[in-house]
């Protein structure tokens, strides 16, 4: 094992190797992680923001969370001064934001290929796919349970994705594999499969730390002690409960250094408030609690305020996704994020639909687009989400990865200098004329619009000629050519010996376990 991690530190996960191959192989495009040009939407009024605290800090001090079957945690919060009876732990106004303020406001997560190692924070907007459907859906299968194969082919299109940044984390959960044994197969894909960031396993604490062990062969153990190199999703169980899986995790990571997503997953009208200050207040009660508990382990860990909001439709109990009232929310957490200085997570291509239709896209559309005005700063599931997260789509994934590419162009915002003016393309073209020949426009179509790599936009004849195919046959054709084209990024064969030979080892160790 030591052997193994000495040669990950020299080699940094093979960026030499993966040099080398750039200059013979396949070129991959890969957009460099967003930084805004534009303003953020500011919904909620200062006084507005300033009563959401107030009654965050009362809930804490008055009502307080609990802390299940750890009695660990229990013992750090007595120590640091919350009143502690039973399970339930009661903060005194001010003790969670004090400890919440060793948190860093900006990170970086560290990619294997440092070309495509990411910014979280600040004015950054990271995108991520769809994180723990346990079925997948495509044109050639329809609706099954996914499989590691399934899991791979996501990590691959993630790969050949331009706009997207990150590679995730449980794209789709493997049935077809071990519950206590997936995560070493979805870790292995992610480090060999693509050379982009991902995220570590949090089911049990066992796992997350077999995440930390895998990254410390991958990148070598110094690096990882000293920097992030995953970011990694701790749900809390709203309405404030925090339970020993998620947080006997959060305790792996946070004292090895790696970021953590502390995210309330809310149900509105089941598992928060109906109205929306009172979701936010409950929204920011527990993630102060769960940041503040991450710097009780240790100061200065890495972590993002998170929030995964959505309402529920009252007569059939089923969550709603893309509705006025979840982008309410989004952009008021987004707004007390800022306030406490902390990275901010939500949004993605949410919806409820079936399938990858009008539906999908307008409830979609909505969500990516209020959170690109929120300021959202690590965005999960922004691609492949379908049927209220339950579904992993191949086409939906396409499709959803090519509009990214407009909050990449809408995030530029609108720039103005002289050659943007276009003075002298006015001046040459005059009254009555057209801008199709002028000096102006052949100097800069090229790169004047974004243009989707997916969309039809041929003359009805062509397009019908050419078998008159929707959006979703496009997007099923365009997966097939993009993972015809996939190369492995290169890697040292020792740092991937040594991870085969780790993932080997652990499956060993112990029998298999479905539940």
């Amino acid at each position: 094992m030591g052997e193994a991690i000495e040669r990950g530190t020299r080699s940094r996960g093979g960026g030499g190797a993966a040099r080398r191959a750039a200059r013979s192989g396949i070129a991959i495009e890969t957009a460099r992680f967003i930084e805004r040009r534009i303003p953020d939407f500011e919904l909620l009024s200062a006084e507005a923001l300033a009563i959401i605290e107030d009654n965050a800090e009362r809930l804490l001090e008055e009502i307080g969370v609990n802390f299940v079957e750890n009695p660990a945690a229990l013992d750090r919060w007595r120590a640091a001064g919350a009143d502690v009876q039973g399970e339930r732990v009661r903060l005194p106004r001010g003790l969670a934001r004090q400890l919440c303020a060793t948190a860093p406001a900006r990170f970086t997560q560290h990619a294997r290929n440092p070309e495509r190692s990411v910014e979280i924070g600040g004015r950054s907007l990271v995108l991520a796919p769809v994180y723990g459907p346990p079925f997948v859906r495509d044109l050639d299968g329809g609706r099954r349970y996914a499989t590691i194969e399934d899991f791979r082919r996501f990590v691959r299109l993630g790969q050949m994705s331009k706009w997207l940044h990150h590679s995730g984390g449980t794209v789709c959960e493997p049935t077809d594999v071990a519950v206590n044994k997936r995560h070493l197969d979805m870790l292995l894909a992610h480090m060999t499969l693509s050379d982009k960031p991902f995220m570590g396993s949090v089911t049990e604490p066992s796992r997350a730390r077999d995440s930390v062990e895998m990254c410390e062969i991958l990148f070598g153990r110094e690096f990882v002690a000293q920097n992030a190199v995953m970011t990694s999703l701790i749900n809390i169980n709203s309405p404030l409960t925090f339970d020993a899986t998620m947080m006997g995790a959060l305790e792996v990571y946070a004292a090895a250094n790696q970021a953590c997503i502390v995210s309330p997953f809310i149900v509105g009208g089941a598992m928060a408030p109906v109205s929306v200050a009172g979701t936010l207040t409950q929204v920011l009660a527990e993630v102060l609690a769960g940041v503040a508990y991450s710097q009780l382990i240790r100061p200065g860990a890495p972590v993002i305020f998170g929030a995964f909001v959505t309402s529920i439709d009252m007569n059939s109990g089923a969550p709603t996704f893309g509705t006025p009232e979840a982008s309410q929310i989004l952009f008021g957490a987004g707004q007390l994020a800022r306030r406490l200085g902390l990275p901010f997570r939500s949004g993605g291509g949410l919806c409820g639909s079936k399938l990858p239709d009008a539906q999908a896209a307008y409830e979609s559309a909505n969500t990516l687009n209020t959170a690109l005005l929120a300021g959202v700063n690590f965005m999960l599931h922004a691609c492949g989400w379908l049927e209220g997260g339950l579904v992993a789509s191949v086409e939906k994934f396409v499709m959803d990865a090519d509009q990214l590419g407009a909050l990449h162009k809408m995030a530029e915002g609108v720039t103005m200098d002289v050659q943007a003016q276009a003075m002298d393309a006015l001046a040459e073209v005059g009254p009555g004329g057209h801008f199709l020949g002028c000096a102006h426009t052949q100097a800069h179509f090229k790169e004047a619009f974004w243009r989707s790599d997916l969309l039809d936009y041929k003359p009805f004849e062509t397009w019908d000629e050419e078998g008159a195919r929707d959006t979703v046959s496009l997007a099923a054709d365009r997966a097939k050519a993009l993972l015809g084209r996939y190369q492995p990024p290169a890697m040292d064969e020792g740092v991937r010996e040594a991870l085969d030979s780790y993932v080997a080892r652990r499956k060993k160790e112990m029998p298999d376990a479905f539940v």
